[in-house]
Formats: structure tokens, C-alpha cells, sequence
């Protein structure tokens, strides 16, 4: 076994490889860029070397000052985590020659997969079964609009050297072929490099099953399946494992079929074969599809480690060191069930935008599993993925870890930035994930009722207004102070609803609160305010804004009375940056006309392109930027003229 490792990665994988390394014996090195110097990554490792800017390009993509790390601290080899580097086989080579061992497999096992195309043609010859497309070399618009007219609208336009949604674009109908291709192809050259697409026949009712594999580099195993249908804009945002209604028929012949990818291109280390299913009739043996490989860890590995009790990254360690397969396929069983809620930092109704802010505060609840590259106190920046942890829940029947799932979510604590958690709360109790009737299409089917506002009560005013005149105190003088008076006021706002809420302190535990129409009791019971009632919500309160713990977080925010005449909306004149990011195109000139939700700019910011629209019909005044300028937050980047 190594004694020591580095790890080219960060945030939450860093922490959760360096949790099974330390526990083995073994020492961590972690790498880091001006902006993580004080993450939790390189506050749990053994050493931490700083290599270079806060862009990706300027650090975690610098495959030769990482193993330069790796050599100057004795480490004896690097963990790829996922991302970055760790399907980038020229660093596997790298770091081979270097005299250092890859904890993943081969340059050429990811070469073989690294290419959608020349991956299909691999599994056909493999006996896997593959969706119908075109997967060819020739990659002239024409002729993939043609092919695309073959293969039957809806189609899938898919980066070949893709992955994570990106270069991803279905279309309907031909009319929209041009467009989206065009779409496609910038993003892939800008995630990958490769611009290269290939094209496919879009599954209507498609499910996503995945499989995880294990190989040694001549023999595999899988550790069965994973159902991640639950996803917006082609990313996964919650995972079960095993997939429902699945059938030990089934079962057999998608493991089969995984371990004869993995064995096609004599694979090593953890990685997954991912299926498009169609589940439009139920699941089928042959009704599943090879869809792309995973040669990595994934994301999603816990639910795979909670049904089958196997620590994933220690085989990785294990099998990378020399050691055999630690068991044969037959001693591998299922153990109940497990659900994995990605929780990000974004704003679910503005279209899932990524969010940036300091957690003021964050608690996770102890009776489930948490996998965080983040504290209380930390920034997300908008240089990475905003993922903020991955909440992981096992049970011994689906029904029973549903329910553990959504009990994880209400009882999760975020405050500082907006977050996915309501969002995610609402998929745990949709009826139709809850009777595991899912596919890729639920969330975008019903996304009204799944990013509906919490209902904002008289509880909720009250337990903010308490926080803002600082009554939320306990013991025998609370309520009082030598020169505040017993009667007081305070104005709150949620949302764009302002309230202004009188209270009359009527003694230490006795608070008499006007809300509206409505006059409400607070009392000290017990050691807890008790209000109309109810056990008061939990509570943070950071500057101005109290974040009061009920429907997965609400935050007010204490309004100024002087300046309460101001308003903060804009007239749609300006389209401002919604975050820190990189302009990737500019498409407004002045003078042209343009309509509500014509595209005028894009913007590419935490690994994603957002596309910037006009709030209404109008005239380009003035274009305030210029393509691959880098703005902040609220930047002006177009101006409108004046609404005659």
C-alpha cells in the first residue's frame, strides 16, 4: 500500500478520498488555488501545495506543476478524483513517466472511451447494445443535418468528448437543428476543446441507469445499478440506487453488459457504463442502451457504497497498489436502498442560475450522510461547481429511505446564498418519484410545482422580527433592556411582501405580536419559544438577513424605513450580469431592434454558458462589453433605449 498521495482535486471528493486514504495509513497531499488557501480540503490534508490562480486553467488543470507537487512531497501517487484531470489520459502518461502511479486506469482505457463515436463502434463490436445515430467522422452541417433527418426527430446532439450535459442539445424538429448544433459545438470547444458532435435518436420516454464497474485490467465486476433519471438540463440532481422496478433478469443482462465494456478495453480502477433506458413500457432486456463510460469515480458513488457496503475508494487504492479484486461477483449483494440529493448553490426559478455568497451557516443533519467540501463560514465562489454537499440516505425498502431523504432535506441548514433545497424537498415528496414512476422529462414536466414559493406565515414574521429586535432571548430578563421601550415595531420583507409587526413585551416569556389583521402569543416554554402555539423555528441571522428553518430555509431581511420609498427594480433598460463570469459572446449591435427573449450575449460562469436576454422589445442602445471581457456581478453588459 502507498504511504502517501495526492489528490488533483478539490472541494467535497478531496475530503471524501482523503476520509478512506487517512483512515488506511495513508498520508494526503492536497493542491490548492489562491482562492481554496483556506478550504476544507487543505485543512484536512497531511500537506497542501499551492499551484497557481483561481481559474482552472491556472491551477487544477496544470497537470505538470501537480505532479511536480506530488514528486517534491514524496507522494507515491495521484488520485484524480472527478473533473479536471481525471479523464485527460496525457496526465495519465504524465504521471506514469514520471515515475508515479495513476489511481484510475490506462491512458488507452480512456482514450477508448474518451470519444462518444469511437466508443459506440467500440461497444458494437463488444456485443453492447447502442442507441441509433451517427456517429461518423465527417462532421460537415449539411450531412449532420441529413443524418439527423434519417435517424427521426427528436434527436440528441451530443459532444463526443462530452460529458456532465455539456454540448448537449435536443431538438424537436428540423427547423431547430441549425441553431442548437451551432450552440453545441461552442460549448464543447469551449469545455473540451473538441468541437466534434455526434448525433442521436432521443429516447421520448428515456430513463438513465447506470452500472458501476470494477476492473483489475483483464477482469471486471459490477456493483449494480444506480437510477439517475432525476436531472435538469441533462445533470444529475438526485440518484437511487438500486433503480426501481428493476428485475434480476434485467439486472444480470445490464451487469453482463457493463462488464463487457469494462473487459473490451481492459479496464481498471472504478468507473461506470452509463444506459439510456426506454421506459416507456416498462423496463426491458432489450430495451437498454450503451450511452457513454465514466472512467472515473462518480459523484454519485455513495448510494452505490450504502446498498453494498464496499468503500469504493479503497478498492480504487487497493487494486492502483497491485492488489487483486477484493471479492468475485458472486459475493457482492444488495442491501436495502439509497437516495443522493445533490444540494447546490443556485436559484432554482431564474432557471437553476449558479449562485455565489458566504455560508453564514450550515448544518446537515447527523443521521444521514454528508459529503461536503465546505464549512460554515465559506465562500462559493464562481470559479467551480457550486455544489455545497451531497446528502446521502439508505433504508431498508425504497419507501423507508424516501422518507429518510426528505426528513435529511427539512432538516438540513443553509444560509447565505440561495440554494437547490427546496427544490430538492419537493422532488422527495413528488408522487410520482415517490411511486418510482420516473424518467429524464418529470422535473421539466412539473417544474411550477416543484419551484412553488414556501407559504410564508405569521410563525415565519414573527420568528424573523424576533431575530431582528433581538427578542428571540431566553432567561429572566429577556424582552427587556434599560432603554428600549415594551412597545416596539420592525419592518421585514420576504420576497417583494414587506410586513410591518408590532410587539408588546408583556413580561420575560410573553410576547404580544401584531401581524397584519392578525395578533398572535409568543411564549418561553420549556427553554423554547412556543409561537401561536407552535415550537418556534430554528434561526440565523447574518447582517440583515434572518434565515428563519422552515420550508428549507426563508430569509428576510430587515427593511429600512428611510429608505423604504426606494425601489430596486429596474425599467428592463439594462441587462446586468447575474454573476461573476466570462463573456463568450456578444450578438447585440447598437441599433438593432430586438424582442422580448432575444439572446444578446452569453455569459459562461461555475462551468456552464448562460444565455442573456432582452426583458422586453426595444432598441440596443449601447453594448457596454466586448467578447471575453471578465465582469462581476451586476455588471452592465447592454443598455436598451428609453420606452417612448
Amino acid at each position: 500500500m502507498f504511504d502517501r498521495i495526492l489528490i488533483a482535486n478539490r472541494g467535497e471528493i478531496a475530503c471524501r478520498v482523503m476520509e478512506t486514504a487517512q483512515s488506511m495509513g495513508v498520508s494526503c497531499v492536497a493542491v490548492y488555488s489562491d482562492v481554496d488557501a483556506s478550504a476544507k480540503h487543505v485543512a484536512l490534508a497531511d500537506i497542501a501545495v499551492h499551484i497557481g490562480g483561481n481559474a482552472p486553467a491556472q491551477s487544477y488543470l496544470r497537470g505538470d506543476v501537480i505532479i511536480q507537487a506530488a514528486l517534491d512531497t514524496g507522494a507515491q501517487a495521484i488520485h484524480p478524483g472527478y473533473g479536471f484531470l481525471s479523464e485527460n489520459p496525457e496526465f495519465v502518461d504524465a504521471v506514469e513517466a514520471a515515475g508515479l502511479t495513476f489511481i484510475g486506469p490506462s491512458a488507452d482505457a480512456i482514450r477508448a472511451m474518451g470519444l462518444k463515436d469511437a466508443a459506440k463502434a467500440l461497444m458494437i463490436k463488444a456485443g453492447v447494445p447502442v442507441v441509433p445515430g451517427y456517429h461518423g467522422a465527417d462532421q460537415d452541417d449539411a450531412l449532420l443535418a441529413t443524418e439527423a433527418q434519417n435517424i427521426g426527430y427528436p434527436v440528441l446532439i451530443k459532444a463526443v468528448a462530452g460529458g456532465g450535459g455539456k454540448g448537449m442539445r435536443l431538438v424537436e424538429e428540423a427547423a431547430g437543428f441549425s441553431q442548437a448544433l451551432a450552440s453545441a459545438r461552442s460549448e464543447a470547444s469551449s469545455a473540451f476543446g473538441n468541437a466534434d458532435v455526434l448525433v442521436e435518436k432521443f429516447v421520448t420516454k428515456p430513463r438513465h441507469i447506470e452500472v458501476q464497474v470494477f476492473g483489475d485490467g483483464t477482469h471486471a465486476l459490477h456493483l449494480f445499478e444506480r437510477d439517475c433519471s432525476l436531472q435538469r438540463r441533462h445533470q444529475k440532481v438526485i440518484e437511487e440506487a438500486p433503480a426501481p422496478d428493476m428485475t434480476p433478469d434485467i439486472r444480470a443482462a445490464m451487469g453482463q453488459a457493463a462488464v463487457r465494456a469494462a473487459e473490451a478495453i481492459g479496464y481498471k480502477g472504478a468507473g461506470t457504463v452509463e444506459f439510456i433506458v426506454d421506459g416507456s413500457d416498462g423496463l426491458k432486456t432489450d430495451g437498454f442502451f450503451f450511452m457513454e463510460m465514466n472512467t472515473r469515480l462518480q459523484v454519485e458513488h455513495p448510494v452505490t457504497e450504502a446498498i453494498t457496503g464496499v468503500d469504493l475508494v479503497e478498492w480504487q487504492l487497493r487494486v492502483a497498489a497491485g492488489e487483486p479484486l477484493p471479492c468475485a461477483q458472486e459475493d457482492l449483494q444488495i442491501n436495502g436502498h439509497a437516495f443522493e440529493a445533490r444540494l447546490y448553490a443556485e436559484d432554482v426559478p431564474a432557471g437553476f442560475l449558479p449562485s455565489t455568497g458566504a455560508l453564514s451557516h450550515l448544518v446537515f443533519p447527523t443521521d444521514a450522510r454528508a459529503d461536503s467540501g465546505v464549512r460554515a463560514g465559506d465562500t462559493i465562489s464562481p470559479f467551480y461547481d457550486p455544489m455545497i454537499a451531497k446528502l446521502v440516505v439508505h433504508g431498508p425498502t425504497r419507501a423507508i429511505a424516501l422518507k429518510r431523504l426528505s426528513a435529511a432535506l427539512r432538516n438540513t441548514q443553509v444560509a447565505g446564498t440561495v440554494t437547490n433545497l427546496s427544490f430538492l424537498g419537493a422532488l422527495s415528496e413528488h408522487a410520482g418519484f415517490g411511486a418510482g414512476d420516473v424518467d429524464t422529462g418529470l422535473i421539466a414536466r412539473d417544474l411550477d410545482v416543484l419551484t412553488a414559493s414556501p407559504a410564508c406565515t405569521a410563525v415565519h414574521w414573527v420568528r424573523a422580527a424576533q431575530s431582528a429586535l433581538k427578542l428571540d432571548t431566553t432567561g429572566a430578563m429577556a424582552g427587556f433592556s434599560l432603554w428600549a421601550p415594551l412597545r416596539q415595531s420592525v419592518a421585514v420583507s420576504f420576497g417583494d411582501e414587506v410586513q410591518d409587526l408590532q410587539v408588546e413585551v408583556l413580561g420575560p416569556d410573553v410576547q404580544r405580536w401584531t401581524v397584519g389583521e392578525q395578533t398572535i402569543e409568543a411564549t418561553l416554554t420549556g427553554g423554547r419559544w412556543h409561537i401561536a402555539g407552535q415550537v418556534a423555528p430554528d434561526f440565523a441571522q447574518s447582517g440583515q438577513t434572518v434565515t428563519v428553518f422552515d420550508g428549507y430555509g426563508m430569509a428576510f431581511d430587515m427593511v429600512d424605513r428611510l429608505n423604504r420609498a426606494a425601489t430596486t427594480a429596474g425599467n428592463g433598460n439594462i441587462i446586468e450580469a447575474p454573476m461573476p463570469g466570462l463573456v463568450k459572446l456578444v450578438s447585440a449591435i447598437a441599433g438593432q431592434t430586438v424582442k422580448a427573449g432575444d439572446r444578446l450575449a452569453i455569459l459562461e460562469a461555475m462551468k456552464m454558458e448562460h444565455s442573456l436576454l432582452a426583458a422586453r422589445d426595444g432598441i440596443v442602445a449601447e453594448v457596454l462589453v466586448h467578447q471575453e471581457d471578465q465582469v462581476e456581478a451586476g455588471a452592465p453588459l447592454i443598455r436598451l433605449e428609453d420606452e417612448a
